[in-house]
């Protein structure tokens, strides 16, 4: 236990020196594991993670669903996405940041990731909300927001590497989170409406389309709906696994993109390139991640954690409840890739100890995660909107989306207080 903990101390020193996390995590867990073992083990043990990291066939689900997302990025479907929600909610009070919402739901089904999500609506949401006379506060919280519904609602990298690190199904784990991603929206859209009740001039109404302008706009939406259903329907009805589907996604982007003629070779080969930068951070984040796991593990602090819980006989609900308040602290403080490749080693077995389904805590965890997306002062979503959109200052942003922090701590409240919502449709598998 003691080594444990100085293990955590080292990283999070190194960490505040600026050490880039998939080092600090590497370098702690090299010399944690020599300091245990031996120094030879340790250098094995590096050689033989990275190897196994790289050759691992489960792993080549990440960078096709990496490569779908930048497909779809530059196929412009968030656009239509957008002006389709747009056509029905725009002419109501705060209807612009309720169509960025649900347009970021549409989008995230076929993206995967919230950064991307965030990032997009930043250029396509922001500048009609500004035509229109909103707040910034309410812009900027809401493309915030919005973006952190591209890991819940499937397909994500999150439970991606979620299913990875506890052995758990990855297609459960994406049909797991749809209903709680409904749910999210809906509270989302509730928090715009609450926003717009207290202070009305923060989303005026836009103007009213007409029903044939409605439907035209739906017409446009059937590529999304398409890739959504053929991947995450394949995988439900067990025609093919989650890696397969990743790479069926991936070549659908692809044709969607080329009917477009959105993918010249330049831009091709810009998509390329930066899937595979992002696929090389994640892997090397995943790599020192299972470093420091593996020096972990062969600590007392796993067990030790169980037998504390065991021994004080607390209630599994509480147990829960403060392994989420847990989450949310770090995820102010820490990036949540990171975090959960460090704590999901020392939880899950506790978790799992105490009767809970793998699947529902896998999305618990995306919940958490997506709290820490929009939780000041690191939350990784508001210095995308930032950054994207020069002007905002970041007190601003931080204003902007606690509401919806709120309403994200809410879905985490429902689905904990009900994990058969998480747990139904998994069932029905095949």
């Amino acid at each position: 236990m003691t080594e444990a903990l100085i293990g955590f101390a080292a990283f999070l020193a190194l960490s505040f020196m600026r050490v880039p996390l998939a080092f600090a995590m590497a370098l702690v867990g090299f010399a944690g594991f020599a300091y245990k073992v031996s120094f030879n083990a340790a250098a094995a043990m590096i050689a033989q993670t990275t190897y196994e990291t790289g050759m691992a066939y489960t792993l080549s689900v990440i960078p096709l669903f990496i490569l779908m997302g930048n497909f779809v990025v530059h196929a412009r479907m968030s656009e239509e996405l957008y002006h389709a929600a747009y056509a029905f909610l725009g002419h109501k009070r705060g209807g612009l940041a309720m169509s960025t919402i649900i347009a970021s739901a549409g989008f995230g089904s076929v993206c995967g990731s919230s950064i991307a999500t965030a990032a997009t609506f930043s250029k396509v949401a922001y500048p009609s909300m500004r035509k229109y006379g909103y707040k910034d506060y309410l812009s900027a919280g809401v493309i915030a927001s919005g973006g952190t519904l591209g890991i819940l609602i499937p397909p994500s990298v999150l439970f991606v590497i979620y299913g990875i690190m506890t052995e758990t199904n990855i297609g459960k784990l994406f049909v797991a989170g749809i209903i709680p991603g409904l749910v999210a929206t809906v509270l989302l859209c509730f928090a715009v409406v609450w926003i717009t009740w207290r202070d009305p001039e923060a989303g005026p109404p836009a103007e009213p389309h007409t029903w044939g302008e409605r439907l035209r706009a739906l017409k446009y939406v059937w590529p999304v709906l398409l890739l959504f259903t053929v991947l995450i329907g394949g995988i439900f009805a067990g025609v093919f696994t989650a890696t397969e589907g990743a790479g069926v996604g991936a070549a659908a982007a692809m044709v969607f993109a080329i009917a477009r003629r959105a993918l010249t070779p330049r831009v091709l080969l810009d998509v390329l390139v930066e899937s595979a930068r992002t696929t090389a951070m994640l892997f090397m984040i995943l790599i020192g991640a299972m470093m420091f796991a593996n020096f972990i593990n062969y600590t007392t602090m796993p067990a030790d954690l169980r037998s504390f819980v065991l021994r004080f006989e607390l209630h599994p609900v509480m147990v829960v409840a403060a392994i989420c308040v847990i989450y949310v602290i770090l995820g102010t403080a820490m990036e949540e890739l990171s975090m959960i490749l460090l704590t999901v080693p020392l939880f899950f077995p506790v978790v799992k100890g105490l009767g809970y389904d793998p699947i529902w805590f896998g999305v618990v965890i995306v919940l958490v995660v997506q709290i820490g997306l929009i939780s000041p002062p690191v939350g990784m979503n508001i210095f995308v909107v930032k950054n994207l959109i020069r002007h905002l200052r970041i007190s601003t942003v931080f204003r902007g989306v606690w509401p919806f922090t709120a309403a994200l701590v809410a879905v985490l409240a429902i689905v904990v207080a009900f994990p058969e919502l998480s747990l139904y449709l998994p069932r029905f598998m095949k």
